[in-house]
């Protein structure tokens, strides 16, 4: 695999280059983050959870769903809705669909192979659309919101749950430090995957705060308003943009 510097991190050698990132680390994902993230990513989903308020019946596409954590969330709420869970990795999909079975929700979520930037559904078909930590990966942040925000009805919320960037300088700086050094390390020595774990701050330095994410799901995308809510002093935040 390339050092993350020596390729370019644009369009279509971007996407191929997360493809591989995340084939390669599927079965460790989950366990990463939870040690990546101090545990934190269930909190923060939960919060994302509660903010939504996802009711019995309402129908979820989850793009760029990953392992499915956050699908499986959306099933235990929406019970009887059509929920979908769609990624570009059938690694990825496999150790998801294993947890589907594990919580029997396999007969209640529909796992799709597919692009972000061109979701395979009509418009106006799902109540939420939902984003988590997977829209800096995407070749282009502003078309993947854009096909989110055509999928979900008139009045349906796309929600991104997303790292993003403290905006107190001296942790900041200690933020960039982890996410730069520190990282890498625990990536290799916990699941032997140093340049895969190097990525993460990578895709991280070119993507917008929170603040500036906001203006641009305004602006580029669209969206006739926008809530936010920066989590853990800024290291994460969760957008809801509503159609």
């Amino acid at each position: 695999m390339k050092n993350t510097e020596e390729i370019s991190l644009h369009g279509t050698e971007k996407e191929k280059y997360v493809h591989q990132v995340f084939e390669d680390i599927a079965d460790n994902y989950d366990q990463m983050n939870s040690i990546l993230s101090f545990r934190r990513h269930r909190a923060w989903r939960k919060f994302a959870m509660k903010k939504m308020n996802v009711l019995p019946g309402d129908s979820a596409i989850d793009v760029c769903c990953g392992t499915c954590d956050w699908t499986i969330s959306l099933a235990k709420a929406s019970k009887t809705g059509s929920i979908i869970g769609l990624d570009f990795s059938p690694n990825m999909l496999s150790v998801g669909y294993s947890k589907l079975e594990r919580a029997g929700l396999k007969d209640n979520v529909n796992l799709i192979e597919g692009n972000a930037m061109e979701l395979p559904y009509p418009d106006n078909t799902f109540d939420f659309a939902t984003i988590g930590f997977a829209l800096r990966n995407v070749p282009d942040l502003i078309q993947v919101l854009k096909e989110m925000k055509r999928v979900v009805k008139p009045g349906g919320k796309v929600v991104s749950l997303e790292l993003s960037k403290p905006t107190w300088r001296p942790f900041r700086a200690l933020y960039f430090f982890y996410f730069g050094r520190i990282l890498p390390l625990l990536g290799k020595l916990f699941v032997n995957r140093y340049e895969q774990y190097k990525w993460l701050p990578t895709s991280l330095l070119s993507f917008p705060d929170y603040k500036e994410l906001e203006q641009m799901m305004k602006q580029e995308v669209g969206f006739s308003s926008v809530e936010v809510y920066p989590l853990s002093g800024g290291i994460t935040a969760l957008h809801i943009g509503y159609k």
